[in-house]
């Protein structure tokens, strides 16, 4: 097995993209580690939530996909394609999510991590806990890659439909607008509830319906990519540093729970604020010093990584091994990310990445 990615193939500036995203969400699921530590505070500024950053990057990528399928097909997309591009996806993603799903059954069940089994369903299996209500309890990380599997479904789907009636770019765009504005009009429904942080997060932030559109801005990014590229390549600078102005600006918002921006537009404002990054990210293609090869590892054994940090480390550190003073929990803090990159990048090279080159050389080679 080759352990090695090709280098020349990738785009490092997405590679950074996806990395941060990752070191982002690993942090923030271990940062209780750092408490009365110097590194509590770390990164001592507010950032963009680092799912907010994968869900974009993904629109980006799949939505360059997508694009070109219409294109070769003249703004046809058929069922055929579609199954094609679905089973590529599912080869992708779930069998990492279904292993470790089992792992947190396991897990949970036998009081090795705390959670609640009521809360654990069927559902699970077809990506439904979290569709149009809350789930909270029982493998919390999973919350945002039900999101992304719908977006597999649904664009695909609403591509398919409205071209078949307006096959052009303005169909497509017709059909991205349709994305972004049905869930933000469903966000201004449900906008008057009365709820705790708690609830905010669970209902607002982590339900399938709530936030689809976050990911089709990314697709929007890939549209402009596509179809108007010397302007996107000439956009990436001012671009970026409007992107980093928006992201601090909204992650400095006061947020409140009941707060109407908070519950609708804040999450509109995070995913335009990670969009504009991505013209200028696009445009760094290589870097291949020791740093830029980390970085690119990063970003090879980021989904494992999301699939482990929380539930079968972090939460691991919490019940059986409490820290217990700050020395303790900054050994520990160094001992968690060690076991997150160890193990996942032991579940990508024996794992995951079997699964993809099954995909690629046997199934879908043609």
């Amino acid at each position: 097995m080759n352990l090695f990615p090709n280098y020349s193939s990738r785009i490092y500036g997405l590679d950074i993209f996806r990395a941060i995203a990752i070191i982002l969400v690993v942090h923030g699921h271990g940062a209780f580690m750092l408490k009365n530590t110097p590194l509590e505070k770390f990164p001592w500024i507010r950032l963009i939530d680092g799912v907010d950053l994968f869900f974009v990057l993904s629109g980006f990528l799949i939505g360059g996909i997508l694009l070109k399928m219409v294109q070769d097909n003249n703004f046809i997309l058929s069922w055929k394609q579609v199954l094609l591009f679905w089973k590529r996806r599912w080869f992708r993603t779930l069998p990492n999510y279904y292993l470790i799903l089992i792992v947190n059954i396991i897990f949970v069940s036998t009081g090795i991590i705390k959670g609640r089994m009521d809360q654990f369903s069927y559902k699970f299996f077809l990506f439904v806990q979290n569709f149009s209500v809350p789930f909270y309890g029982f493998f919390w990380e999973s919350w945002s890659l039900t999101i992304e599997e719908w977006f597999y479904i649904l664009l695909p789907v609403l591509l398919v439909l409205i071209l078949k009636l307006f096959p052009s770019k303005k169909g497509i765009l017709f059909a991205l607008a349709l994305m972004i504005i049905l869930p933000l009009i469903y966000r201004i429904i449900n906008a008057p509830q009365q709820m705790n942080p708690f609830w905010w997060d669970v209902t607002f932030r982590k339900v399938v319906l709530m936030r689809l559109d976050t990911i089709i801005y990314g697709v929007l990014a890939a549209y402009i990519k596509f179809y108007h590229k010397r302007f996107f390549q000439k956009i990436a600078v001012p671009s970026f540093f409007l992107g980093i102005a928006i992201i601090l600006a909204t992650a400095y918002y006061p947020n409140q729970s009941n707060d109407f921006f908070s519950k609708t537009f804040f999450f509109n404002c995070t995913s335009i604020g990670a969009m504009l990054l991505l013209p200028y990210a696009d445009s760094i293609k290589s870097f291949r010093t020791a740093i830029g090869k980390m970085v690119t590892h990063i970003s090879l054994i980021s989904y494992s990584m999301y699939l482990v940090n929380l539930g079968l480390v972090a939460s691991v550190i919490t019940k059986q091994f409490p820290v217990i003073n700050p020395t303790d929990g900054l050994l520990k803090y160094t001992a968690y990310w060690t076991i997150v990159i160890s193990s996942s990048t032991i579940l990508y090279f024996f794992f995951e990445k079997p699964i993809l080159n099954l995909r690629d050389k046997k199934f879908f080679s043609k």
